[in-house]
Parts: C-alpha cells; sequence; structure tokens
C-alpha cells in the first residue's frame, strides 16, 4: 500500500478509519481501522465516479453529486478472496466519511438532508455501518 506522505498532520482523534486514494493508480483506494484490537488494511477497487445525479453513501450517509460517490469493492478474506469474491458498498469517492459526519468537510455540491443527530452519534453509525461491511469481508 503506498501511504500518504501527509499522516502527521491528520486529525486521528476524529478518524473512525483513515482512507485514501493513490495517486498514481486511479480506481484504487485503501482503509485502515482498528478491528478486534487490531489494525487492519482493507484495499478498495472503483471507478472513477462520473455519474451526474446525487447520491448517498452507505456508510455515512452523506449525499454527493457528480461523483462524490462511487462503488468501492475489496476482496474476501481468505479462500473466497483467493477465488476472487469481492464485496462492494456505495462509499465517499475520497474516502473522507469522518470528516463529513464531524461537519470538518462538505461535499462539494448536493443538498444535505437535515439530521437531528450529534456528531457523536453520526460517528456511531458511520461505525456500524463500516463494521457491517468488513464483517461481509471475513464471512
Amino acid at each position: 500500500m503506498p501511504v500518504p506522505r501527509d499522516l502527521a498532520e491528520q486529525p486521528w482523534d476524529e478518524l473512525d478509519f483513515f482512507g485514501w486514494t493513490d495517486r498514481a493508480m486511479p480506481g484504487r483506494g485503501y482503509l485502515a481501522m482498528p478491528r478486534n484490537e487490531e489494525l487492519i488494511g482493507i484495499a478498495l477497487r472503483f471507478e472513477p465516479a462520473a455519474s451526474r445525479q446525487t447520491q448517498m453513501c452507505s456508510i455515512c450517509l452523506t449525499t454527493h453529486s457528480r461523483g462524490g460517490v462511487a462503488l468501492m469493492s475489496a476482496r474476501k478474506a481468505g479462500e473466497s478472496g483467493r477465488r476472487g469474491n469481492t464485496v462492494g458498498v456505495y462509499m465517499c469517492a475520497d474516502l473522507a466519511c469522518p470528516l463529513y459526519v464531524r461537519g470538518r468537510k462538505r461535499p462539494a455540491m448536493g443538498v444535505q438532508h437535515r439530521e437531528d443527530l450529534s456528531s457523536e452519534d453520526k460517528a456511531a453509525r458511520l461505525r456500524t455501518n463500516l463494521d457491517g461491511f468488513v464483517a461481509k469481508l471475513y464471512r
């Protein structure tokens, strides 16, 4: 995995996972996150988004227009993954979900639905949704 050079500048206290895209290889992204008291890394593949429709991220529920959401796929763990099986999820194309739920980043365009949830509740929902995706990788 090509690791970003700006790791020291990241707002680690506000990141439920760290996600980044590979600038050298369009259509590749990575997630690093804690799981079962260890750090795991997930390699993602996606088609650079080209949709003009407004779409919602399945992880953080942020709506984006003009390609801000992409179908991310990851290879399953174990024998199933070695056979080529994958799991997909519609996710923010920039992998910045933790920053969106905390209001530290706003989508370039698109109307956000008003929610009465606190940032902490939105972050908890994000973790639940992401855990669901990751659990499918290990089934």
